[in-house]
């Protein structure tokens, strides 16, 4: 009797959007009018064609802020797909921290909350980070079953790709923060019947070392 080949698993590439001028320095949030820097813009080409190295892209996908939509459109010139915007993808509500000095943030005692516990911390008149767990939970599980077999890149923020990378890790949520996640960083999770397997994190490399090209067509449904 034939055996049935196992099906091909969704490989989802997490991007963090590209340096921006307050990067480092201030806590943007959701903030409209936040734009790449000139070196964030060259970051987002050089991701472009890195992800490029991975053949077929199926999709492209972004967090609806400025410096997300300014990373996707470098991207999509050097894998062929439109970007389209997803919600899901937006960065954490910091609520009353939105645009709030980092260096500032740091003296405060909520601030211990947030790199160590942050399953019970949320941001004052803003997300909680089990919430932003959830909505992650939810985007993937979108992404993955609009695109079975396919490489998807979704661009997004730091602390949503640490939370769905350390989902996909089984990492309790109050250990996210032991994960860096550099500005245009891809972290690359295959999403199977079985479970995801975690393929890279914080990568700024090359990425055609993962083995996992499609090649043209492949992965479309």
């Amino acid at each position: 009797m034939a055996t049935r080949s196992p099906a091909r698993p969704t490989v989802v590439c997490f991007v963090r959007h590209g340096t921006t001028p307050t990067t480092g320095k201030v806590l943007p949030g959701r903030a409209k009018g936040l734009h790449l820097a000139e070196s964030g813009h060259g970051e987002a080409e050089r991701a472009g064609a890195r992800l490029a190295a991975l053949g077929a892209v199926q999709a492209l996908y972004c967090s609806p802020l400025e410096r997300a939509r300014e990373t996707a459109k470098a991207i999509a010139g050097h894998v062929g797909v439109r970007a389209v915007v997803d919600r899901g993808l937006l960065e954490c509500d910091f609520g009353e921290w939105t645009g709030a000095d980092l260096a500032a943030l740091r003296k405060l005692p909520e601030w211990d909350a947030v790199q160590h516990h942050p399953a019970g911390f949320r941001f004052p008149g803003g997300e909680s980070f089990t919430e932003l767990q959830a909505r992650m939970a939810a985007t993937v599980e979108r992404l993955v079953t609009r695109h079975p077999g396919g490489v998807v890149v979704a661009v997004s923020h730091a602390d949503p790709i640490k939370i769905a990378v350390g989902d996909a890790m089984g990492v309790p949520l109050d250990l996210v923060q032991r994960t860096v996640v550099s500005p245009c960083s891809v972290s690359v999770v295959a999403y199977s019947p079985g479970g995801p397997a975690v393929l890279a994190v914080n990568s700024t490399g090359d990425l055609a070392a993962l083995g996992i090209a499609h090649g043209p067509g492949g992965g479309r449904s």
